[in-house]
């Protein structure tokens, strides 16, 4: 089977993309992949994405759907476990042994965010416990939050949480921030911060909502209850990258390399959006106007090699 365009991811920037090159004219086809709609899927509510004043991460996925479908894109409930990028056109397998060739390739897999796979985690997911401040902050206002872990993520997120939650516990399983220092200094000089040094969460406890954390002294292993409004984790994304190693370029932290203005990876023909190449941000807005910058390349890439096929 071959397409104009595949793309290979569902969130913003795979749907996105095929709205416009759907639009265009081309051919094209999107994985959905194991986990259509992305990570918005696991965020309750969104208020801060333009033109939805509120509306939960699951509808505004299904808007994003059913314009891409509206417009032409041919969605498809496949995973891409194997690619080949190495002869054109690309080639492509899914799990369930489909094959398929492209003239050109969207990567939209996006970021996997880190959790700590401990009790009450997955209770209160969208209940409570966040990994996204920027997405989730605005309801904890005038509240008890903690955001957990100690690098340039967390303290990202604390910072931001400061100037809207009553308080902010900043809890870290070691005693120094890993954080850059203008973001460490930044942390540990405001006044609405408090750090717990050399603890982890054990548990999130709660009965319909989250109400306190078990924490634990990594040294003394002594157990403290501290009682909280939500918890953000912030302990690090992984790039959806694996499937690509050794065919496109990628740096130290796992993110596909781009040309930021055009969504070019390292290879002709090839383009990436989203969190896949985006390791500091990490909004929905972003990942899908990155979504548009890789749709108008990959047009204009296909426009250029028809020309010089004929």
């Amino acid at each position: 089977m071959h397409t104009r365009v595949l793309i290979i991811g569902s969130g913003p920037a795979g749907y996105t993309a095929g709205i416009y090159t759907a639009r265009a004219g081309l051919e094209t086809v999107l994985m959905m992949g194991h986990m259509a709609g992305g990570q918005l899927m696991l965020t309750h509510e969104v208020e801060n994405y333009p033109g939805f004043s509120k509306i939960s991460g699951i509808d505004l996925m299904a808007n994003f759907q059913k314009q891409a479908e509206s417009v032409g894109v041919q969605l498809k409930y496949e995973h891409i476990q194997e690619v080949d990028f190495s002869k054109k056109p690309f080639e492509l397998i899914t799990d369930s042994h489909q094959h398929w060739t492209a003239d050109t390739v969207i990567i939209a897999t996006g970021s996997s965010a880190k959790w700590l796979e401990i009790k009450g985690e997955d209770k209160f997911k969208g209940h409570g416990v966040s990994i996204c401040a920027t997405c989730d902050g605005f309801f904890f206002k005038n509240k008890h939050v903690a955001v957990i872990g100690g690098g340039n993520s967390a303290s990202y997120e604390a910072l931001y949480l400061a100037n809207m939650a009553a308080r902010v516990t900043l809890i870290h399983r070691r005693d120094t921030l890993k954080a850059e220092k203008y973001l460490a200094d930044q942390v540990l000089y405001h006044p609405n911060i408090r750090i717990r040094w050399d603890s982890q969460v054990t548990e999130f406890i709660g009965e319909t909502k989250l109400q306190a954390l078990r924490i634990k002294n990594v040294k003394t292993n002594d157990e403290s209850l501290l009682p909280v409004d939500g918890a953000f984790i912030a302990i690090g994304n992984t790039p959806n990258t694996a499937l690509f190693k050794g065919q496109l370029d990628i740096d130290e932290r796992g993110y596909l390399i781009t040309n930021k203005k055009t969504c070019e990876t390292s290879l002709e023909g090839v383009f990436a959006c989203g969190d896949v190449q985006e390791s500091l941000y990490r909004q929905a807005i972003i990942a899908a106007g990155s979504g548009c910058i890789a749709a108008l390349s990959a047009e204009k890439y296909l426009i250029e090699h028809s020309k010089k096929a004929s």
